[in-house]
């Protein structure tokens, strides 16, 4: 997808020297500067993100074993 951009002169400048020094075009640059800003920027999620997911939920307060079993009787059920 094309798009239209305005970057001032000292940028079009550094990209340019940083072009001929790589030898990639432009576009090339910008698209690396644009990936690396979404993988900087992207929300993290901790190992321990899950915990407390099912702290309100019911019917496993009482166990998660019973939980699992009526889960699981679903299966015999098919």
């Amino acid at each position: 997808m094309r798009t239209i951009i305005d970057l001032p002169d000292s940028q079009i400048a550094a990209l340019r020297e940083l072009g001929e020094r790589d030898q990639v075009s432009r576009a090339e640059l910008i698209r690396r500067a644009v990936e690396s800003y979404i993988h900087a920027h992207e929300p993290s999620i901790s190992d321990d993100a899950a915990f407390g997911l099912w702290r309100d939920r019911q019917d496993v307060i009482h166990g998660g074993v019973a939980y699992q079993r009526r889960i699981r009787a679903e299966w015999d059920e098919r």
